[in-house]
């Protein structure tokens, strides 16, 4: 399944939420884009979210992009 998410850095907590009118998910990370910290980091939050390993989710598009598409295995 690929995934659509929109990704806020520097938030003061990590969380995870879909917005349904634009159909993308909504995911607020505290790390910063540095050095591929916040994709990692973002990685982690849809795992947990999904409930899959992290090896499962893959960034498709958007490596320095607020707009991503990932795609999860499983």
């Amino acid at each position: 399944m690929k995934i659509q998410v929109k990704v806020k850095t520097g938030a003061r907590e990590n969380c995870v939420s879909f917005d349904e009118g634009s159909n993308i998910y909504v995911v607020s990370v505290k790390a910063r884009p540095i050095e591929g910290k916040a994709n990692a980091a973002i990685i982690k939050l849809l795992a947990e979210h999904f409930k899959v390993p992290k090896s499962q989710i893959n960034l498709v598009t958007g490596q320095k992009s607020k707009i991503k598409i990932f795609e999860i295995l499983g």
